[in-house]
């Protein structure tokens, strides 16, 4: 059934109004990362110009931003690793094999999702600082997977869980192992499940700043998002350099984005439907 003219022309506003809402703080980040120091906190123009490269500069020479961002791929790279490939074992030997108590293991992992973090930061900071990971990045890496193992076990569990089985014993009627048809049926079947938990768990551990501030104390262990966060002193905001340092850590997330949007944007619609 088509909807009325004036219906889908106010969808069409209400959209534009939200994108605009929604791109708006993103693009101005953008442009004042690039303004003139003297045009900072004067221009109201929504062009950059005088255009600089100025505050890029100084935020290299100010903090040891090679060595953060260094620190943050290897806790964002090795988290989203752990986390499907655990994920994925979790969720399938849930959904597939016969356990007792499945849909309690299911829900006590999301509800430790719903743990604020710096509820349970703190504890684990006893913990490690007890066992020898203090101020490392193993303790940033097994934190972060206390949020996003739980996110990626709950929305693979709604893939594999709706996935007909016939399929993976047509696989073994043909001469697959059980591991055979997983591997060759199952994942390429959840892939737009996979990508979405992958992005949502590099989302989570790049720009995380709570378990990092508490776990890290030594400046070469830091993230991105700490180091740009000691740039605010009590008297001395280098708003110039704030900017340009979180452009820098949201160029991964669009870059990441724009490569696998597709298979984002189906596996939030299928994770939806099936879980």
């Amino acid at each position: 059934m088509t909807r009325p003219l004036p219906a889908r022309l106010g969808l069409y506003a209400a959209a534009l109004v939200i994108a605009v809402y929604s791109a708006f703080p993103i693009y101005w980040m953008v442009v004042s990362s690039l303004r003139a120091p003297e045009a900072m906190l004067t221009s109201t123009s929504p062009l950059p110009g005088p255009f600089t490269t100025e505050y890029y500069w100084n935020l290299l020479e100010l903090t040891d931003y090679p060595a953060q961002f260094l620190n943050s791929v290897i806790v964002a790279g090795v988290t989203v690793a752990v986390t499907m490939v655990l994920s994925v074992m979790i969720a399938y030997a849930v959904t597939r094999q016969r356990m007792p108590g499945k849909r309690l293991v299911i829900g006590a992992m999301l509800y430790a999702y719903m743990f604020p973090p710096l509820l349970i930061a703190i504890p684990m900071f006893s913990v490690f600082a007890k066992i020898g990971l203090g101020d490392t990045l193993a303790s940033v890496i097994v934190s972060h997977l206390t949020l996003t193992l739980p996110l990626g076990v709950w929305f693979l569990w709604g893939f594999f869980k709706s996935m007909p089985f016939e399929l993976e014993e047509a696989a073994m009627v043909d001469g697959c192992t059980r591991l055979g048809a997983f591997l060759r049926v199952v994942l390429p079947l959840s892939l737009p499940g996979l990508i979405t938990v992958a992005i949502f768990s590099f989302l989570l551990s790049w720009t995380d700043y709570t378990f990092a501030l508490i776990m890290i104390g030594s400046d070469a262990n830091k993230t991105v998002p700490v180091g740009l966060a000691s740039m605010i002193g009590s008297f001395d905001l280098r708003w110039g350099e704030i900017m340009a340092g979180s452009t820098l850590i949201a160029l991964p997330l669009f870059g990441a984005f724009a490569l696998l949007s597709q298979y984002f944007i189906q596996g939030l619609g299928a994770g939806a439907v099936k879980g």
